[in-house]
């Protein structure tokens, strides 16, 4: 099936195909109809398989062919709602990308970190597609500097990841202000039965496209599992950096200070690296993804914030330095790589205190990730699991010794994740901290 059989307009076409895009990813393939059509759609695809252009290719299509083309100040006609600062300059990209053939669409991206006044003044010109994050949002709608009482499409873009950043109540705020007779879009990588529940509460009989099992990973991604001791896991990875001759890597690290730290061990070790969290200014941040996409930093350490809306052309290498606490952030960390048809390579450096967590990753994608034994880096079978105690989302964790009688902590504020904290045990924690590195 090619593009053009989608009934799409010649001028989205060409912006298509000077993409280089000649057939639809199986996901366009059957939204862009439904969406067209003007069903209320949520759609589910494995991370990288081309769910942005899902929507934004048929909401172009829309308001291109609406009559009159005048802007009323700060009206909306399509609102998009992501998690992430640069999951919403990504998307934003994309609809100036394929609209820049249509006349008068206006786009704009607006989220924090960034100054509010430039935002008011764009939003004064006149926009029809806005794309946001649900804080800066509510921050304008507050003070009366946008207008959502004409928005005739809502897309929830990542849902399952605004679920886990505690985004929901803000989400409900925001429908208050939209007209309740709508087009509603839901597009994620993964859904969960919570979202699922969200999608009831404001979709209108939703055709639900699903193009790959629930959770599942892209074949094009070779998965693999480097067992290390905790205290050697930086010295492995810049070993496999300077050995493999890896040219452009993301590594993930749970805490905001753990990116830091290990950034700058691998600056001190001569590789060319920065790191990407949420205490980094969104200039800082904008600059090194920047950097790193131009070839200028060799590695890019970010913290789960960055899991969604880092799109970057055939990213070959993705480390996981930690795993995460959520299985699910596994799947979106990896879809980093093996995007868009491109292979990629997704390798985790496990310690002792993280069989638990691998175990939950498995479960989760239903198969058995290759262990590979670095030689040099072999496990010392008598170091111990120390249970890690999960803290606040993007806060540094802490460990406590085995014989320690608290508890772990729990969710704290509501941007917190939603599951419980993580064992390193497995399900049955009793045991943890007495047990060595085995599989």
């Amino acid at each position: 099936m090619s593009f053009s059989a989608l009934g799409l307009r010649a001028e989205l076409l060409l912006a298509v195909g000077e993409q280089g895009y000649t057939e639809p990813t199986p996901i366009q393939a059957q939204a862009i109809p439904a969406v067209l059509a003007g069903r209320d759609l949520m759609g589910g695809a494995q991370t990288g398989t081309g769910k942005t252009a899902g929507f934004v290719l048929p909401i172009l299509q829309r308001l291109a062919e609406q009559q009159g083309g005048t802007h009323s100040r700060t009206q909306v006609r399509a609102l998009i709602l992501v998690p992430t600062r640069e999951l919403a300059a990504q998307v934003q990209a994309s609809v100036f990308t394929y609209g820049k053939h249509l006349p008068k669409i206006r786009s704009l991206s607006v989220y924090g970190g960034v100054g509010f006044h430039p935002q008011v003044q764009a939003l004064k010109r006149g926009i029809d597609i806005l794309v946001a994050t649900p804080g800066r949002l509510l921050d304008h709608l507050s003070q009366r500097t946008v207008d959502l009482s004409k928005v005739q499409v809502l897309v929830l873009d990542e849902a399952d990841r605004m679920l886990d950043m505690g985004f929901i109540p803000d989400i409900r705020k925001i429908l208050a202000y939209i007209p309740k007779q709508r087009q509603n879009l839901l597009f994620s990588a993964t859904f969960s039965d919570e979202i699922k529940k969200l999608a009831d509460g404001f979709m209108k009989d939703p055709l639900l496209v699903e193009v790959a099992r629930r959770n599942a990973t892209a074949e094009l991604i070779a998965q693999r599992i480097c067992p290390v001791d905790r205290e050697k896991k930086k010295d492995l990875l810049a070993h496999l950096i300077t050995t493999g001759d890896w040219k452009q890597v993301l590594v993930f690290t749970r805490t905001k200070h753990g990116a830091n730290n290990l950034a700058e061990k691998l600056v001190k070790s001569g590789i060319r690296a920065d790191a990407i969290h949420g205490n980094k200014s969104q200039p800082a941040r904008t600059r090194a993804l920047a950097e790193f996409k131009a070839g200028k930093i060799k590695v890019l350490v970010a913290t789960d914030i960055a899991a969604r809306g880092l799109d970057i052309d055939e990213l070959p290498h993705v480390v996981n330095f930690e795993l995460p606490h959520v299985a699910n952030d596994y799947v979106h960390r990896i879809g980093r790589t093996g995007r868009a048809g491109s292979t990629g390579e997704a390798v985790s450096l496990v310690c002792v205190d993280e069989l638990g967590l691998l175990r939950d990753i498995e479960r989760l994608i239903k198969r058995e990730i290759k262990k590979d034994i670095v030689p040099g880096f072999e496990v010392d079978p008598r170091i111990r699991a120390e249970p890690i105690v999960q803290g606040k989302r993007g806060g540094q964790q802490q460990r406590r010794p085995s014989n320690s009688a608290r508890k772990p902590a729990g969710n704290r504020g509501q941007n917190a994740p939603r599951q419980p904290a993580a064992r390193a045990g497995g399900r049955n924690s009793r045991d943890s901290g007495r047990r060595a590195f085995s599989y």
